[in-house]
């Protein structure tokens, strides 16, 4: 029996690489992407696209009210940094931050993972080049792998023990790319952008654009979505 995994799928650069890597890996496919009132909401219909040009065995889409709680720039009406330099991104937590998220998206696919009997999540984090989130730090995934060991049925009763797969957590942006081209990702499908306009263009500015955008150049490649 093929192993499962549940992927957590944003439509982005690092969620897709993400996705090529456990198929690359053996896995069936399960993608969980999420609507929580975030302003670039486009990222869905590339996560939609891409979740078929896997073929993965099932996409589902979680709705989350976070834009009630507010708190940050993705969800509230709070401004995203636009212009910064990398010195700038490297310090602290921007306001870009949506309080708790990782802890959320990885707790509904961790309810996945013991319905499809699944023991590996996958989730696109990195600790190299990104934007200073808390829960995007090995610490917290450790954290999380061994609450969900305790939280679960199957942790518990010691049949299966979950496991948080971050495949890309020590590397760098232009890393994930080149890995990703290496297994055929074909990046003009994502999404990166925190700001896009109506139509979903890129606004080529915020810090996840700048973090692309830097990737590819230190990657000696040009961005198809571009």
């Amino acid at each position: 029996m093929r192993k499962k995994a549940i992927v957590l799928l944003s439509g982005g650069l690092d969620s897709t690489t993400v996705m090529a890597i456990a198929k690359h890996e053996g896995f069936d496919l399960f993608g969980m992407s999420f609507f929580y009132g975030q302003r670039h909401f486009h990222e869905l219909n590339a996560a939609k696209k891409i979740a078929e040009v896997f073929k993965a065995k099932k996409h589902i889409i979680i709705n989350i009210d976070l834009d009630k709680i507010g708190g940050s720039a993705l969800t509230a009406d709070i401004k995203v940094p636009k212009s910064r330099s990398l010195n700038s991104i490297s310090k602290g937590i921007p306001v870009t931050y949506v309080p708790a998220r990782n802890t959320i998206f990885l707790s509904h696919a961790l309810a996945w993972a013991e319905v499809m009997k699944s023991v590996d999540i996958f989730i696109g984090v990195n600790a190299i080049d990104y934007s200073g989130y808390p829960d995007c730090r090995p610490e917290f995934i450790k954290a999380f792998e061994r609450m969900a060991n305790l939280a679960t049925k199957a942790g518990v009763e010691g049949k299966n023990r979950l496991k948080i797969n971050t495949p890309l957590i020590k590397m760098t942006k232009a890393q994930i790319i080149k890995k990703g081209i290496e297994l055929g990702v074909d990046y003009s499908l994502t999404h990166s952008c925190y700001d896009p306009g109506p139509d979903g263009s890129a606004c080529g500015l915020c810090d996840s654009c700048f973090l692309r955008k830097k990737g590819f150049e230190d990657a000696g490649l040009i961005d198809p979505a571009i």
